[in-house]
């Protein structure tokens, strides 16, 4: 399995030698750490899936000697260093533009964010493809937009509120509370995958 992930890193290079240097400049930006770490963590990560979505790949690793769950499980497990690359290019990042720590509760943010995001991502894509994902993210922020230029107009204030009341909470029982629960669901969607990819033929 190791090879596999191994396949993912090399596969993404060219990617991570662009994003990575326009990271440092979004870092110079006005602009949320929290949000460009995320946001650049899912472009890597679904980058990394899409390639493997092409009908030879998967005919190709499905004839290796591998098993399903192996396939399935370095994707989770690339999830995980794909995210810890971005977020240490932050800390790094801030640490020479902005000559300041980054705190570790931001960096667990991020960490946070997206194995909740590809904890549904990722299952959808097996069962359907990226591609109907991205129509399905299309349609979201335009009701989103909607939402927010109709209903509910101050909705980006409540959730920028939101987020500053869990990251200044003080009590570590609620953060472990919190990162059991992220686990729980990671592990329940890396379970579903692997079940998901098992019933498929290629």
């Amino acid at each position: 399995m190791f090879n596999l992930i191994r396949k993912d890193i090399i596969l993404q290079k060219k990617n991570l030698m662009i994003l990575l240097p326009a990271l440092f400049v979004y870092l110079t930006l006005n602009i949320s750490y929290i949000w460009s770490g995320f946001v650049f963590s899912i472009v890597i990560i679904m980058s990394a899936f899409s390639i493997d979505e092409k009908s030879r790949i998967n005919t190709l690793l499905n004839s290796l000697p591998y098993t399903r769950r192996e396939i399935v499980s370095s994707k989770y497990i690339g999830v995980l260093i794909f995210t810890l690359i971005v977020v240490l290019t932050i800390f790094i990042g801030n640490l020479i533009i902005h000559r300041e720590l980054t705190l570790w509760k931001d960096l667990m943010f991020i960490v946070s964010l997206v194995m909740v995001s590809t904890s549904f991502i990722l299952p959808f894509s097996y069962q359907f493809k990226s591609q109907y994902l991205f129509i399905g993210s299309l349609v979201l922020i335009g009701i989103y937009m909607v939402l927010i230029s109709t209903m509910f107009q101050n909705l980006n204030d409540i959730i920028r509120e939101n987020v500053q009341i869990v990251l200044s909470l003080q009590n570590i029982n609620v953060y472990l509370l919190i990162i059991f629960s992220i686990i729980i669901l990671y592990v329940c969607s890396w379970l579903l995958s692997i079940r998901i990819y098992r019933n498929k033929v290629f």
